[in-house]
């Protein structure tokens, strides 16, 4: 079982953001980050996941996921299959926002047992508050 916790972080929204994942693959931890120039919150979020996401893609399929994000969390559960469905329109009839990156999460989890987790975020769960360090970290990257 691979677990994986994520997490976004922006200064200013738009703004400098950052993304930060702690991976947990058997006994090993790998910490992944990186960071964009005029970004919103909610696209670090996804890039967080799908960065992580594909770091393991290789591995047995079985993964955990814990994000602090519902944006995310309900996004990639329950909104999805509606938002493809409708063309990828919201249920106002706009196009989905970050598009790119929900295709890409979707096109990446395929193949794989994903269960999707929200934390609260900075709430002293140690391994959520290790992906928000590592998410200041890529905002700091830049």
């Amino acid at each position: 079982m691979i677990k994986i916790y994520t997490d976004g972080a922006c200064k200013g929204n738009p703004g400098k953001g950052g993304w930060g994942a702690l991976i947990q693959l058997g006994g090993e931890s790998i910490e992944i980050f990186g960071g964009e120039l005029n970004t919103t919150n909610n696209r670090m979020e996804l890039i967080a996941v799908i960065e992580a996401l594909d770091k393991v893609r290789a591995e047995p399929s079985r993964v955990m996921v814990f994000t602090d994000s519902t944006y995310v969390q309900k996004g990639i559960s329950e909104w999805i299959l509606n938002w493809k469905k409708n063309g990828w329109r919201s249920s106002n009839k706009q196009p989905v926002k970050n598009q790119d990156l929900w295709m890409r999460l979707d096109e990446l989890k395929q193949g794989m047992t994903i269960e999707w987790n929200w934390v609260k975020g900075h709430a002293g769960h140690p391994e959520n508050e290790r992906a928000d360090f590592l998410a200041n970290q890529g905002v700091e990257s830049i």
